[in-house]
């Protein structure tokens, strides 16, 4: 039988993150002895280093933007930035979940509670003894040994290096040492225009304390995503003075006592020198799988260098594994559906398989851009017939009633008499809450006729999906016949390819 006292639980969870707390807190659900070890901060790369801390600058930084725009009939005098009280705000809003998080864990702990099931936190390194023991090497030196029934590997990711490049964490960054900064750069150089890069180049073009260039080896930035959307999001970015190098690959950076010579080749041949102050490395993610000593439980990852695991998640017998250290993106959402269902599954209450087809995401750039489900890319590669309609915020009420006209609602269906949803991407304001409209409908195979059976409030921003819709069926109020730039109606198939409707 379990017992915290003995160090023996039902589930050790190595890591706090999104997908390890989530997880633990399921199995305390189940009412499950659970400890969870933590060798750096709580909530892991979702809430210091990654989602919280950067979306909380996002949202500063669009506000300051905002403020500072002179075409609303107001102009705010004097407006400045202090970097210093901007990352303290930044630090205010971690730690505030940081200690949410705590303080659940404390209210559960074995010390106080005395319901069925307890959580036990342990500062400290994880490593696997076997495949029931875990060596922790805790914080103030000494060192314990962990027994449990189930094991949860759930240690997230870091930045990935760049071979030849050290990272210093003051003038050459990753996305883990944004907060080290202590003022603004001057001239900042991002390399690697993924999610991650064009979301910092959001923010500090925004803030507009910062002469911004972003370079990647790609001839489009995100280019996973359609044209339509990389063109919007590369738009956006160079309207906000972003400088984009695309088919660039950095060569090395040559360290000066007041800057740094960033050295980039692209694919002509020729070679280019940009001065900065800073450079920020963001060129995807590795999972923390380094120090777990996997080879003791007979585990070594992929030749991607991250775990394997069946549809449960299950890596090997008692061991699961979920989040940035499995082979799915890395999403903060995704993790905590993976770190539940991991736990489900070890105690038989899975009731249907997971589905990772409509994970929907949002994209902090200027303004944000959302997704869920297949883009027109996906559905070509699957060879799958699809009508796509687009309609312009410039077109919906509430964006323009609020000044935003930028963006818009972009949804494919397929090209069949059922319909069915197959993908939507949305950008501008509350692109991320509108999508799940769709989101919804999809997880419950709904098609346009579903769709539509709702009657959206007015005016709001899901007003321009609800007109999206129609546009498929013919239906709208706002034609494109009149607005043909706003409203874009098309088809594809294997056979035809592209054609306008």
């Amino acid at each position: 039988m379990p017992d915290p006292k003995k160090n023996s639980y039902d589930l050790c969870v190595i890591g706090s993150g999104p997908g390890g707390f989530a997880g633990a807190m399921r199995a305390f659900d189940a009412g499950k002895h659970v400890c969870l070890i933590e060798n750096d901060q709580m909530g892991g790369t979702g809430v210091y280093w990654g989602a919280l801390s950067s979306k909380t600058m996002w949202e500063l930084a669009k506000d300051f933007y905002v403020a500072a725009k002179v075409d609303r009939g107001y102009r705010a005098s004097g407006l400045v930035v202090d970097y210093q009280a901007m990352r303290s705000s930044v630090i205010q809003a971690v730690k505030e979940k940081q200690y949410q998080m705590l303080s659940q864990v404390e209210s559960f702990s074995p010390r106080r509670w005395e319901g069925p099931g307890s959580i036990t936190l342990k500062r400290g390194l994880g490593a696997f003894l076997d495949s029931n023991r875990v060596e922790v090497r805790l914080h103030d030196g000494t060192v314990e040994t962990v027994s449990a029934e189930h094991i949860l590997i759930a240690t997230g990711s870091r930045p990935r290096d760049f071979p030849g490049i050290e990272v210093d964490g003051e003038r050459i960054l990753s996305s883990d040492h944004i907060l080290n900064l202590r003022e603004f750069p001057r001239r900042l150089m991002i390399i690697g225009a993924g999610i991650i890069g064009c979301e910092y180049s959001a923010i500090f073009s925004n803030f507009g304390q910062t002469k911004v260039y972003l370079a990647d080896y790609a001839e489009r930035i995100i280019p996973y995503e359609d044209e339509d959307i990389s063109d919007f999001v590369s738009g956006k970015l160079r309207e906000n003075g972003v400088v984009i190098f695309q088919t660039a690959i950095l060569q090395d950076i040559v360290k000066q006592a007041e800057h740094l010579e960033v050295i980039l080749d692209f694919a002509d041949g020729r070679s280019e020198v940009v001065e900065v102050d800073a450079v920020l490395i963001s060129i995807g993610r590795t999972p923390n799988i380094a120090t777990l000593n996997l080879d003791n439980i007979g585990v070594e990852p992929n030749e991607r260098g991250v775990l394997s695991t069946d549809e449960n998640l299950r890596v090997k017998g008692n061991i699961y594994a979920c989040g940035d250290v499995t082979h799915h993106p890395n999403l903060v959402n995704l993790a905590e559906m993976e770190g539940r269902f991991a736990v489900k599954h070890m105690y038989g209450k899975t009731q249907h398989r997971l589905n990772y087809d409509n994970m929907s995401t949002v994209m902090f750039f200027r303004p944000a851009v959302a997704a869920v489900g297949l883009n027109e890319k996906g559905c070509q590669k699957r060879q799958i017939p699809y009508r796509v309609a687009s309609y312009s915020n410039s077109l919906v009420s509430r964006a323009i009633a609020m000044r935003a006209t930028d963006g818009f609602a972009k949804i494919i269906v397929s090209d069949d008499e059922e319909q069915r949803i197959l993908g939507m991407r949305a950008a501008g304001p509350m692109a991320s809450n509108n999508i799940m409209t769709i989101a919804l409908l999809m997880d419950h195979s709904g098609g346009l006729t579903d769709a539509l059976k709702t009657v959206h409030p007015h005016p709001t921003m899901s007003e321009g999906i609800q007109e999206c819709l129609r546009v498929l069926l013919d239906k709208s109020i706002f034609k494109s016949k009149a607005f043909p730039e706003q409203i874009k109606l098309r088809r594809w198939s294997p056979i035809g390819g592209d054609s306008d409707l």
